[in-house]
């Protein structure tokens, strides 16, 4: 008896202990959920605030009687609070770096581009003079040619401004490398007006804008302080190219002929094209919203004063660099080599001539107050064009007119990306800008073209024009200078 009571009582206490070690888990279980439910309450901190408030983490209710079934759902709350945060700093790039090997890379091959696209077209004075002499075509149609390289070039910033902005940069400018250097191959088999009218000013013109505007307004978001300075070193591009080719036509020209001379060029273009087409990076995130023109713009007195006067400036500042070879041929009377080193001369002076002000913009004056005498000094110099009648004094005005039209040319963007306060919209409003200086561009030179042939090969009327148009776009700038600050002279615009 008394052993069956033992094991009896040990069964009793083996039930009681079970029950006892049952109720100890269940209580454990439950605190570890009270524990990680309060622990993912503190590891979650308020959200940044560019996330939307319909993005809130909501803290984790406690069940108790399920603590296991909420491990997998804390975990997703926790990856989607890391991937907002990651993409909250996606959203913010941080100021612009001002300098650096990324920055300084950006400027160099943004240099690159305005060799293979300004550059082309400050050179195309050499096209005009040999296809005004050699092939016996008019001034004002070839000026055509030229014009649409320049509608294309600046006219297209509007929509490839945009695309830049929107995140579609390589999809613009790699196309764009191709177009041109198709469109100069395709020129050395032109035979008629109308070849080169659609391979050297329309083709040519649409790669040009292709590239231009975008690799412009992606060099501005890498620089605050230092802009004026990393706008002119990229626009020194525009006297590299103007040297470079025009070189290659005079040394080539006689050995090889007009149509491999042009060969050799668009070969040029197409490796200098694939060097930047692989290195330019942007900098800011896509903004895929938002207007294709930023019409608001244009209700900134300031902006829109500037506009008018870039339009007026640019009817009269690229008649020079067309017929400056043409002028000495057939006012002058000095033999067509000679002409092409004028051209030279005029594109080089553009070297000092964008470097200088752009340092002294970034140093002292800023790009608006630098602009200014720029402009002013130029279409002075301009009207002094008329008084040329030696080969001494048209050397002197050449050097003039392309120290001081280079530094116009170097700060104009500059002074346009200044008056935008919204880096993401630096694309849209440098585009606009830029192209109501192409549509200027297509105009001008045809008009004093037209006057020059009015006039019997008269270049008086011509220079007038164009200098009037040039000051009257001068006092209009100045008008937005002072729309902003007023009689303060001495503030940094």
């Amino acid at each position: 008896m008394s052993n069956s009571k033992e094991a009896t009582s040990d069964v009793e206490k083996g039930v009681q202990m079970e029950s006892i070690a049952r109720q100890e888990n269940e209580r454990s279980s439950n605190i570890v959920g009270e524990k990680a439910d309060d622990g993912l309450t503190t590891i979650l901190p308020n959200r940044p605030q560019e996330v939307h408030a319909e993005q809130e983490i909501e803290r984790i209710p406690t069940h108790r009687s399920h603590a296991s079934s909420r491990y997998p759902k804390a975990f997703r709350q926790i990856t989607k609070t890391v991937t907002a945060r990651s993409n909250a700093s996606i959203l913010d790039p941080g100021p612009p770096p001002d300098g650096g090997v990324k920055a300084w890379t950006q400027v160099a091959m943004g240099l690159l581009v305005i060799t293979n696209t300004w550059g082309m077209i400050s050179a195309f004075g050499v096209f005009q003079s040999y296809y005004t002499t050699e092939l016996g075509m008019e001034a004002s149609a070839v000026s055509w040619i030229g014009s649409m390289q320049m509608l294309g070039h600046f006219g297209l910033g509007m929509f490839t401004g945009r695309a830049l902005d929107a995140g579609f940069f390589h999809w613009v400018v790699v196309p764009g490398a191709l177009l041109s250097s198709l469109g100069i191959l395709l020129t050395s088999l032109c035979t008629k007006y109308w070849h080169f009218f659609l391979a050297q000013g329309v083709m040519v013109g649409l790669g040009n804008g292709c590239q231009f505007a975008p690799a412009v307004s992606l060099i501005t978001t890498y620089f605050a302080r230092n802009r004026s300075v990393a706008l002119s070193c990229s626009a020194c591009g525009s006297a590299i190219g103007g040297l470079l080719y025009p070189t290659i036509m005079r040394q080539l020209l006689p050995q090889i002929g007009f149509q491999w001379t042009v060969r050799v060029m668009g070969f040029i273009m197409l490796a200098v094209g694939s060097c930047y087409s692989s290195l330019l990076r942007p900098r800011l995130p896509p903004r895929k919203s938002g207007p294709l023109f930023e019409l608001s713009a244009f209700r900134e007195v300031p902006y829109t004063l500037y506009a008018i006067g870039l339009f007026l400036v640019c009817l009269g500042v690229y008649f020079s660099f067309y017929y400056i070879s043409a002028f000495a041929i057939n006012v002058i009377g000095v033999p067509y080599t000679e002409s092409v080193n004028l051209l030279l001369i005029m594109n080089g002076m553009g070297l000092p001539g964008r470097l200088i002000p752009g340092y002294i913009a970034n140093r002292w004056l800023g790009p608006y107050n630098t602009l200014i005498p720029w402009v002013l000094l130029t279409s002075i110099i301009m009207y002094c064009w008329s008084a040329v009648d030696t080969k001494a004094s048209l050397y002197a005005f050449t050097i003039l007119y392309g120290f001081f039209s280079a530094g116009f040319q170097g700060l104009f963007p500059a002074v346009m990306a200044n008056l935008t306060k919204d880096h993401s919209k630096l694309g849209t409003r440098n585009g606009m800008g830029l192209s109501v200086v192409g549509f200027a561009s297509l105009t001008g030179p045809p008009i004093s073209g037209a006057l020059i042939q009015q006039n019997h090969g008269n270049y008086f009327v011509a220079q007038m024009w164009a200098g009037t148009m040039m000051l009257v776009g001068t006092l209009t700038i100045i008008a937005g200078r002072f729309y902003i600050t007023g009689w303060k002279l001495k503030e940094r615009v």
